[in-house]
């Protein structure tokens, strides 16, 4: 992702959120992009999901280390 452009992206992620929401999911999102962390569709939609409400902190979580465990990939037996 040459520039930050989410919103341009997935627009109908950001439908639902006020100019509020809307402007906090862009300054964590370009926080770590900032980072060198390029936001998927799934990353975005968490993110926007958790800033209107949709899910809860736990929920958040969950589906983050549910990705992150899709990345690693199976963790050998013992570890």
């Amino acid at each position: 992702m040459e520039k930050f452009d989410v919103e341009d992206r997935w627009p109908e992620l950001f439908a639902q959120l006020d100019a509020t929401q809307r402007n906090a999911v862009r300054q964590s999102l370009a926080a770590g992009w900032h980072e060198g962390f390029e936001p998927t569709r799934e990353d975005v939609e968490n993110v926007t999901d958790l800033a209107r409400g949709a899910i809860d902190f736990r929920e958040y979580r969950r589906r983050g280390h549910a990705a992150a465990r899709r990345v690693a990939g199976p963790v050998p037996a013992g570890r």
